[in-house]
């Protein structure tokens, strides 16, 4: 029987992964591949036989990078906003509402502004250590395009009422369809920041694209 080859998105469809995890197993010899024309495939029968001699470490690792491209789902390069410059913190939930609108995440930027400020004045959404957590009261899918999180660092601390009495530079905005959606993302950020070394990057980090990177790239602290 004439062997069987799969393009990369349908291998990434098959692992319940990204493309570029993909193109990442296939650059490190995961799997058997061929080139059919100008793109490479992968031998199926090279992908099923790796599937079944998974140890427990690789499974783990394996549902470890499914979770990373589960989130950049929401978390796209283009949603981080860097070094913006806010007078206080209901100044930067404003710019970033902004941002949300320009970005076409939300229908109404002075909508959101209003629903986050609301559920601010409930309880503080700052988690300490310097970050905050920004979301709506309640979810409000008709209101916001596509589920998304924003990334926003400001160029100078905000103070935020945090439990810890420090400042916020750095803000997660929650934009999100459905509990399990907003369950997730909480969790998943939640155990990055736990990680005293990628919260200290945040700060630091020159570009959109490092942070990104310090965002779905697989860290001890987030297994």
């Amino acid at each position: 029987m004439a062997k069987k080859y799969l393009s990369k998105a349908d291998t990434a469809k098959k692992l319940k992964v990204s493309e570029r995890v993909i193109q990442e197993m296939i650059n490190s010899g995961t799997f058997e591949t061929k080139m059919v024309g100008k793109n490479v495939k992968v031998d199926e029968d090279s992908l099923n036989e790796w599937l079944e001699n998974l140890n427990e470490t690789d499974e783990k690792l394996l549902a470890l990078k499914r979770v990373i491209c589960h989130f950049e789902e929401y978390m796209r390069p283009e949603n981080i906003f860097l070094d913006f410059a806010a007078e206080n913190k209901f100044d930067a939930i404003r710019i970033l509402s902004e941002k949300a609108k320009e970005l076409k995440l939300v229908r109404d930027a002075r909508w959101l502004y209003e629903v986050v400020v609301a559920r601010e004045e409930l309880i503080s959404t700052a988690i300490g250590h310097g970050v905050a957590l920004l979301h709506p009261r309640h979810l409000h899918p008709s209101k916001i395009k596509t589920p998304s999180i924003l990334f926003g660092r400001s160029s100078g601390p905000v103070d935020f009422d945090a439990p810890d009495n420090q400042p916020v530079n750095i803000f997660f905005m929650l934009l999100l369809h459905n509990d399990k959606q907003h369950l997730f993302s909480l969790s998943y950020i939640s155990k990055l920041i736990m990680n005293s070394e990628v919260l200290e990057a945040f700060s630091t980090a020159k570009d959109s694209q490092e942070i990104h990177n310090l965002l779905t790239v697989m860290h001890e602290q987030a297994k």
